[in-house]
C-alpha cells in the first residue's frame, strides 16, 4: 500500500454499508422492468419508456473510469458519498416525476450516482481487505447482486399491483441515508494531500466518446436502423472523439484513464476476461426467459427460477476462490472457473433444439459457479498487482470492460436473434428455439474466446499480504 494513506476503519459497519448500496444500484436496474405498465398509464410515453433503462446504465457505465480515476487522487470515501448522493437526489427526483421525460432525465442522475457507489464498493474492499480475505467479502457483494436480480423485478411488481410505482423510488431514501451516516462514522481513510491537474479534457473527451458509442451500440436496430444516419454518426463522432481522448491521454500529467492499463499484460488480459463476462451475462439474462417461456409455455416465475440458478453458483463460488487462487495462484483459478463456465455454455448450446427447463438451470448453475471464480481472480489479480494509488483506476477499468461487454453483447446477440425471429411480433415456438440456439451459440464462443484471455495471463506469485487495516472495533 501507499505510505500516503492509512485507514482506521471499522470493517463490518464499513461492508455492511457497502452492501446496502450496493443492492441499491443492482436493484434498480431492474426494479422498473415490472412497473412499467402502470407508470405508462400515468405518465404516459410508452415508445420512449425503454430510454429509463438505456440512460441509467449508460450514465452509469460512462463514468466508472472517471470516478475511479478521481478516487485515486482524493481518496474512495468523498467519492462514494457523492455517488449516494447523486443517487439519492435522483430517487427523490423520480418519485415525484411529473412526465416520461422527466423521469428519464431523473434516472440519468441516479445513473451518475450508481457509476461512483460500484466501482467505490469493490475498491474499498480491496483496501481494507487482505489478499486471502477480498475473495469472502466479494461472495457477500456477489450475493447482493444475486438477490437484487429475484428482488428488484419483484418489488417493481409488487408497488406496482397497488398502483404506487413511486415508492420504487422512495424507498431508497432511508437506505442512502443510513448507508451514507455509516460510512461517514465508520469508514476513515488518512490521504496525504498533494496539489493535482485533474484531467478535465481527458474526462469530457472519454464521457462523450463512450455516450455516443454505447448509445449507438445499444439503440442500433432498436430505435434507429444499423444503416441511419443517427447510427452512423454516432460511430463516426464518438470513433473521432475516442482517437482525440487517446491523444490527450498520451500528453496528460495526470491522465483520467491511463494508457498503461492496457500495456500491462496482467492488466490486459483480466480487462479483455472482463469484457467477456459482461457479453456472456447479457446473453444469457436476456434471453434465457424468452427462450424458456417462447418454447415450452413456462410461466416467467419458472424461466426466472432457472435463470436465478446462475445468480446462486456465482456468490458459492466466488466465497470459496480464495482458497483456489491462495494454493493454485490467479491464472489457474481463472482457467479452472473459465474451463466450467465453458462446460456450462456448451452444455446449453448443445441442448439447445431440445428445451429442457431442467437443462437450462442445470447449466446456468454450472456457468454460475465457473464465473464465480473467474470474475473473482481476475478482478483481484488486477487489484493486487497495484498500489492503492492505482487500484481505483485499475478496478473502474476492469468493470468498465463489462459495461461494454455487456452493450457489445446486447447488439451482437440480438442481431442474432433478430435475424432468426424477422419481423414477427410474436415469434413462432420453432423461430424462438433457433433463434436462441444461435444466440447461446453466440455465448459459448464468447466463452471460449474469454478462455484463450485468461490462458494468456501471466502467472502472478499471490503474495496474502495482512490486512490494510486494523479489525473492526
Amino acid at each position: 500500500m501507499s505510505s500516503d494513506v492509512g485507514f482506521r476503519s471499522e470493517r463490518g459497519p464499513v461492508l455492511a454499508s457497502l452492501m446496502v448500496t450496493t443492492g441499491l444500484v443492482a436493484i434498480d436496474a431492474t426494479v422498473l422492468a415490472t412497473a412499467v405498465p402502470t407508470i405508462v398509464g400515468e405518465l404516459g410515453g410508452f415508445a420512449q419508456f425503454p430510454w429509463l433503462f438505456s440512460v441509467y446504465l449508460l450514465a452509469q457505465a460512462v463514468t466508472v473510469p472517471i470516478y475511479a480515476k478521481l478516487s485515486d487522487l482524493f481518496g474512495r470515501k468523498p467519492i462514494i458519498l457523492i455517488g449516494i448522493g447523486l443517487f439519492l437526489l435522483g430517487s427523490i427526483l423520480c418519485g415525484v416525476a411529473w412526465s416520461m421525460p422527466a423521469l428519464i432525465a431523473f434516472r440519468v442522475l441516479q445513473g451518475l450516482g450508481a457509476g461512483a457507489v460500484q466501482p467505490m464498493s469493490i475498491t474499498i474492499l480491496g483496501d481494507i481487505y487482505s489478499v486471502a480475505e477480498r475473495a469472502r467479502v466479494q461472495g457477500y457483494v456477489a450475493s447482493v447482486w444475486a438477490v437484487s436480480s429475484v428482488v428488484g423485478p419483484t418489488l417493481g411488481g409488487l408497488f406496482a399491483q397497488f398502483d404506487a410505482w413511486r415508492w420504487v423510488f422512495f424507498v431508497n431514501i432511508p437506505l442512502c441515508l443510513v448507508a451514507g451516516w455509516m460510512l461517514v462514522r465508520h469508514f476513515h481513510e488518512k490521504v496525504e494531500r498533494h496539489s493535482h491537474r485533474i484531467d478535465f479534457a481527458g474526462a469530457a473527451l472519454l464521457a462523450a466518446s463512450m455516450t455516443l458509442l454505447i448509445l449507438a451500440v445499444l439503440e442500433g436496430g432498436q430505435a434507429w436502423a444499423w444503416d441511419s444516419w443517427q447510427s452512423v454518426a454516432s460511430f463516426a463522432v464518438g470513433g473521432a472523439l475516442l482517437v482525440a481522448f487517446v491523444l490527450v491521454e498520451r500528453r496528460a500529467s495526470e491522465p483520467i484513464l491511463p494508457l498503461w492499463v492496457f500495456t500491462r499484460p496482467l492488466l490486459l488480459t483480466t480487462t479483455l476476461a472482463g469484457l467477456g463476462v459482461g457479453a456472456l451475462l447479457i446473453g444469457l439474462t436476456s434471453y434465457v426467459p424468452t427462450y424458456l417461456e417462447g418454447s415450452l409455455g413456462v410461466v416467467p416465475l419458472v424461466a426466472g427460477a432457472a435463470l436465478a440458478a446462475l445468480t446462486l453458483g456465482w456468490p458459492l463460488s466466488a466465497s470459496f476462490s480464495g482458497r483456489f487462487y491462495l494454493r493454485l495462484g490467479f491464472r489457474t483459478t481463472a482457467l479452472i472457473g473459465s474451463a466450467v463456465s465453458l462446460v456450462g455454455t456448451a452444455l446449453l448450446a448443445g441442448f439447445a433444439t431440445s428445451p429442457s427447463v431442467a437443462v437450462v438451470t442445470i447449466a446456468s448453475f454450472v456457468i454460475g459457479l465457473g464465473m464465480g471464480l473467474l470474475a473473482t481472480a481476475t478482478l483481484i489479480a488486477a487489484q493486487s498487482s497495484v498500489e492503492w494509488n492505482e487500484r481505483g483506476v485499475v478496478t473502474g477499468t476492469n468493470l468498465f470492460a463489462r459495461s461494454i461487454g455487456s452493450a457489445v453483447g446486447v447488439a451482437v446477440f440480438g442481431a442474432i436473434a433478430n435475424s432468426v425471429f424477422g419481423d414477427a411480433v410474436e415469434p413462432a415456438p420453432e423461430a424462438i428455439v433457433a433463434g436462441s440456439a444461435a444466440v447461446f451459440l453466440g455465448v459459448l464462443i464468447v466463452m471460449a474466446a474469454t478462455f484463450v484471455a485468461v490462458l494468456a495471463m501471466p502467472k502472478t506469485p499471490v503474495q496474502p499480504a495482512p490486512t490494510a487495516e486494523p479489525a473492526e472495533a
